[in-house]
This record gives C-alpha cells, structure tokens and sequence, in this order.
C-alpha cells in the first residue's frame, strides 16, 4: 500500500506540472486567441500529455520497458483520456453551461484517475 501511495504522490506531482501546460494553454487560446473552450482543452491536453509521458515513465513509474512500447500504450491512453475530455468538457460547458475553468477542473479530475490506473496496470507494466 506504501508503494502505490509514493507511486500515485508522484503521478499527482507530476500531473500538476502536465496541468500547468495544459491550462496555460486553455486559458491563453480561450482569452487571447477566442478558441472555443472544448478545442482549446484539447489542444491543451495534448501538450500536458506530453510532458506527462516522460515525467511519468522515468520518475513515477520507473519503468524498463522499452520506449516504443510505453509510447504506444501512453498513446492509447492519452486517446481515451482525450475522448473523456472531450465528453466531459463538452457536457459540462455546452450542455450545463458550466464556465470553462470549473469544468476543467472536474474534467481534469475525472480523466486523472483513469490515467493513473490504467498507466499503472498496462502503460508501464513490465513487458
């Protein structure tokens, strides 16, 4: 149990250096360039993925499996928490008429939780 605590610690350390790209972006596209709030998310979410995968396999879950191989998982991944940011987002600003920020937040805290479970069980799983 210590482990998945120190292990899930760090995905959360590392998850709010993915977010601060993410919603720094969100914000610029939405209040300086006029994108729509559902695309800037996922423009946004695409960055912080990115820095996410290499944060994420060398210091959260130290993985040794082979680069090729995690991206591809990471990359799955990443999709389906593209399309739930995308529901999501979509749902809460278009539908409810949530401001953007807010849903953001509860977006962001829905799609962390799949993530990490499903980077731990498969993404950076030993081969």
């Amino acid at each position: 149990m210590h482990c998945l605590f120190r292990q899930f610690s760090s995905f959360v350390a590392v998850g709010f250096i993915a977010t601060g790209v993410h919603y720094a972006l969100l914000i610029g596209l939405v209040e300086i360039a006029g994108i729509s709030a559902v695309a800037a998310a996922l423009i946004g979410y695409g960055a912080g993925g990115s820095v996410s995968y290499g944060l994420s396999r060398r210091h959260v879950f130290r993985s040794d499996l082979p680069h090729q191989a995690a991206v591809s998982r990471f990359t799955l991944v990443a999709a389906v928490g593209f399309g739930l940011t995308f529901l999501f987002m979509s749902l809460l600003v278009n539908r409810a008429g949530i401001p953007y920020l807010p849903a953001q937040v509860a977006t962001t805290g829905i799609v962390m939780f799949w993530s990490f479970a499903a980077h731990r069980i498969w993404t950076f799983a030993a081969g």
